[in-house]
């Protein structure tokens, strides 16, 4: 059974404030470079990576109403 979610359009304007970003950012490059990152280094940009992504299908979907309305 599918349910259909009604998304505030603010919420899809909601972005990764920048310190969360930032530290993203730094967690990743970390990482390219080789450099291990701790457990709980590993599972804070697993985490934030998820709600990135979360966030970008949410404005995706918002995106989608408006141009069908």
């Amino acid at each position: 059974m599918s349910e259909i979610v009604e998304i505030p359009i603010e919420l899809t304007h909601f972005q990764l404030p920048e310190g969360v970003q930032e530290r993203l950012q730094v967690l990743l490059e970390r990482q390219d470079v080789g450099e291990a990152l701790t457990q709980a280094e590993r599972l804070e940009a697993e985490g934030l990576v998820e709600l990135a992504e979360f966030l970008s299908l949410l404005r995706l979907r918002a995106q989608r109403v408006v141009q069908q309305q």
